[in-house]
């Protein structure tokens, strides 16, 4: 199963070639986390940018975090925010991915790279 972060939605939305090619030949639709929709959203600058990233992702299943999920980020959290920057939404990304034994496809890698049993993949070349 993947997961998507927000940079790879975005490079969807802004029609980046690889992306497209990569997402549209996906064999099977991949999950978001509440939270990247929430962060395309923030990242809209009118109204018909978030109609069109709520239309990027209604095709897609929806994560939603679970009390689990919060506890594990909240641990990481604490854990890695000093020390190596971990920031409060790539903790609660996380967290869903490991949550659901989930790829976590992202460029980001060094936002994660701390987290222990975390997958990500950078699933086209930039």
């Amino acid at each position: 199963m993947y997961l998507l972060d927000t940079d790879i939605l975005i490079d969807v939305q802004r029609g980046y070639s690889p992306a497209v090619h990569w997402f549209s030949s996906l064999p099977e639709a991949p999950s978001v986390p509440a939270l990247v929709i929430m962060e395309l959203i923030q990242d809209a600058q009118d109204a018909r940018q978030v109609r069109q990233a709520l239309k990027l992702v209604a095709p897609l299943p929806v994560v939603w975090l679970s009390e689990a999920d919060s506890v594990r980020a909240l641990s990481d959290f604490t854990a890695y925010h000093l020390s190596h920057g971990l920031g409060l939404l790539d903790s609660l990304i996380a967290a869903c991915a490991l949550s659901r034994t989930a790829v976590l496809c992202t460029f980001n890698k060094k936002h994660y790279k701390m987290i222990p049993g975390l997958k990500t993949e950078q699933p086209y070349e930039k």
